[in-house]
């Protein structure tokens, strides 16, 4: 899949696409659906599968102190696509010249002047422009030929949507943001050196950082780990959050791979939360929290087992 940050540097050859387009954060279940259309549409014309997104996410220039809300940020997305069969994705900066434009430029300089699409399909409610002021109908109006597509459900009548997995990620609901998401969700990140705590008691851990991701319950989970370069999968307990006992001030990731003795440092790892064991808590000595650890790897064992 080919990854253009620019339109300046569009080739002549991926123009004429059938072109989606949204932020996808999470490349949901209900993003997928829009995704299918286009790929549909794409197939049975002929054309290449494109998509034009965003970057960063627009809730970081308008909200820029809120915390971390990642889903997917651009390396899981862009896998989530490529996995899914797009052929390019043309991610543009999201700065304030970007946001302040107006629908019609919008519509002249990027769609017509950039991408000249032979088709585009939008969710029903996307809006673009200054003041969100742009609307479909506007799209079709300046003959682009356009698809809609509605907002799909699960059995239980909820709307798959990106916020409904930030919210079962934040409560450590992993089964139910797999459920909407369609696929594992999990954490990517190079592996730095940390404070040494975790081999000082016997637990040495692979230590990265959260950074755009969005910050899940905090606590200790039962993980799956893939090291960069490697098909292997391993078990692994993984405490995510700011460890009570030492108050690290930024919250993290470390994760102890079971039966593992390597050194990994700046290897890109990929973390799949299973489950998740317990919160973090801060124990009265070194020794229970070392006994508490040794329970943790026993449960994370059977239920990787």
């Amino acid at each position: 899949m080919k990854i253009f940050e620019s339109l300046e540097n569009i080739p002549d050859s991926v123009k004429g696409a059938v072109i989606a387009i949204g932020n996808f954060d999470g490349v949901h279940r209900g993003h997928q659906a829009l995704l299918g259309r286009a790929k549909d549409i794409a197939a049975r014309e002929g054309k290449s599968f494109g998509l034009l997104t965003f970057e960063p996410h627009p809730r970081r220039l308008f909200r820029p102190d809120d915390p971390p809300s990642r889903i997917t940020p651009p390396e899981v997305k862009h896998w989530r696509l490529a996995e899914f069969g797009v052929d390019f994705v043309v991610s543009l900066p999201f700065d304030w010249d970007f946001a302040s434009q107006s629908a019609a430029d919008f519509i002249t300089g990027v769609l017509l002047g950039g991408l000249h699409p032979y088709h585009i399909v939008i969710g029903n409610d996307f809006r673009f422009g200054q003041l969100r002021k742009g609307e479909p109908g506007h799209i079709s109006a300046a003959g682009i030929s356009l698809t809609t597509v509605e907002k799909i459900a699960g059995d239980d009548g909820k709307v798959f949507s990106s916020s409904a997995v930030r919210s079962a990620l934040r409560i450590g609901d992993l089964n139910a943001a797999n459920e909407i998401l369609g696929w594992n969700w999990e954490i990517r990140g190079r592996v730095v050196k940390g404070d040494q705590r975790g081999r000082e008691l016997g637990y040495p851990t692979a230590n990265v950082a959260l950074g755009e991701t969005v910050h899940p319950a905090y606590g200790v989970y039962a993980t799956r780990v893939q090291i960069e370069g490697e098909e292997e999968w391993h078990n692994a307990a993984t405490n995510i959050g700011i460890r009570p006992m030492f108050e690290v001030p930024t919250a993290q990731v470390e994760s102890f791979i079971f039966d593992f003795n390597r050194e990994i440092y700046g290897k890109t790892l990929r973390i799949q939360p299973v489950q998740r064991l317990r919160s973090e808590a801060k124990f009265t000595s070194l020794d229970a929290l070392i006994d508490q650890m040794e329970k943790d790897c026993a449960q994370a064992r059977e239920i990787l087992s």
